[in-house]
């Protein structure tokens, strides 16, 4: 096995986190870390007994992979230094903090022809995972995305900090570009959205339902797909999922106790199906860590690219456009 020398840019409640992570993978020597907080560098030295490197530029040039793991507002500077350096980038959601500087990054990834991979981890939680397979053209998607109150990313709508989560999953499902948004939103404790409710609709003619809140008495992180013939519904929070099938069955019926409707005469009968498929116990930032490896080591595309990130940055950014516009309106 050959193994890739990493290191990590960031080393707060996040960032110790892919530490711990990064440790436990084989694939990866790791070389240490970089944190500007010189108390943070301290405290996390001494409790991972790890290398701690005095500058941004001798991290990069220490290692064949950079982990970027800083607040967004310095995404951008961090991952396009590791760039120019030729290094693979793994970096955390949201990619970087405007369109912009999105577009930018991806031109100077094109021309160092490495790997980048963005962070968004619901992709591989293991709940959405068991059920990836079973999509099949949803029409119609709601999800909510609701979290106690955490000073920790208040820095930033809670479309960048929390709906970017179910923003991306849904276009991973429904493969189609954006025809409509429309939203609304409300500050609350931050001078930016608390709360937001975005609806999405896509030119094959599915209807995504978002709403996020960082304001919540307690914490929810579901998603429901409706698509022809099934319902799927993921809890992400305590990873769990439910499938619920129908098939078309004549004289005959299979399982013990079949629950079969009569859709009337000559519309023949169909049986529901409740499946629970197998979650295997996995950590969703280790696997997503793992599956860049992957990529990188065997030349294929990351599973969650910097076009994926770009994408999901786009709609977030024309979801608060059409919040702000609102409240123009109400001015």
């Amino acid at each position: 096995m050959k193994r890739l020398r990493i290191g990590v840019l960031g080393a707060g409640h996040l960032g110790k986190i892919h530490i711990r992570c990064i440790k436990e993978i084989e694939a990866y020597e790791f070389a240490g870390f970089f944190d500007p907080d010189p108390d943070i560098s301290t405290k996390v030295e001494k409790e991972f007994s790890i290398r701690r490197f005095q500058s941004q530029e001798e991290l990069i040039d220490a290692v064949d992979v950079v982990d970027i793991v800083t607040p967004t507002i310095r995404h951008f500077e961090c991952a396009s230094g590791a760039l120019k350096k030729n290094r693979h980038v793994f970096i955390e959601k949201p990619i970087v903090t405007s369109l912009d500087e999105a577009k930018e990054l991806i031109q100077v990834a094109e021309e160092a022809n490495v790997k980048v991979q963005v962070g968004h981890v619901e992709r591989f939680n293991p709940a959405f995972l068991a059920v990836e397979p079973f999509f099949n053209r949803p029409m119609f998607i709601e999800s909510h995305r609701l979290a106690q109150f955490n000073p920790r990313g208040t820095d930033v709508p809670v479309i960048l900090d929390l709906m970017i989560h179910d923003i991306d999953i849904v276009l991973s499902v429904v493969k189609s570009d954006v025809r409509r948004i429309s939203a609304s939103g409300v500050s609350v404790v931050c001078d930016t959205p608390d709360i937001a409710n975005a609806r999405i609709e896509f030119v094959n003619g599915c209807v995504a339902n978002l709403t996020a809140s960082r304001i919540s008495v307690k914490d929810m992180r579901k998603s429901r797909f409706f698509q022809r013939d099934a319902y799927i519904s993921v809890d992400f929070l305590n990873k769990t999922t439910e499938i619920v099938r129908m098939k078309e069955v004549g004289a005959t019926t299979s399982g013990a106790f079949p629950f079969v409707i009569d859709l009337g005469e000559g519309k023949g009968k169909k049986q529901i199906l409740f499946e629970k498929p197998e979650i295997k116990p996995i950590n969703a930032i280790r696997t997503e860590l793992e599956s860049f490896y992957q990529a990188i080591i065997s030349d294929t595309t990351p599973p969650v690219t910097i076009n994926d990130g770009y994408n999901a940055l786009d709609v977030a950014y024309r979801i608060i456009d059409k919040i702000n516009e609102s409240s123009a309106n109400l001015t």
